[in-house]
């Protein structure tokens, strides 16, 4: 099996302004509390997925994106099985999106975005 593909969020936000669609995998109550402000955006709850694949266009560029990067990278692999080429999971997700500060709709406070990787706060 191929290794799935991650980019970073700033990596994302320029394919995103290059046409490439954002598909959202979290619950409709957390894109409620705060969501990506990009034109090209699709939220399909990872629970709804399988039906609603046909939803997601096989000609553009897809990056999925969650709240840490961990539900997007297992939709990645996914999409990878239904015959995408062209997908990408976006690392740390929304949370390292938001702490880049770049376009969000909502309560990034919600978040809990931390500027650390670790509780050790010598490595940062």
């Amino acid at each position: 099996m191929k290794e799935a593909k991650q980019i970073c969020p700033t990596s994302t936000l320029k394919k995103v302004n290059e046409g490439a669609l954002i598909v959202d995998v979290r619950n409709s109550e957390e894109v409620a509390k705060v969501s990506f402000d990009v034109p090209n955006y699709l939220n399909i709850p990872i629970s709804e997925l399988e039906n609603r694949l046909h939803e997601i266009p096989k000609n553009k560029e897809i990056v999925m994106v969650c709240l840490s990067g961990m539900q997007s990278l297992k939709t990645t692999y996914f999409l990878m099985n239904a015959g995408f080429e062209n997908v990408y999971n976006m690392k740390n997700g929304i949370i390292k999106w938001a702490s880049k500060g770049f376009p969000t709709k909502g309560d990034v406070n919600s978040l809990e975005i931390t500027t650390c990787c670790c509780s050790n706060s010598k490595c940062c």
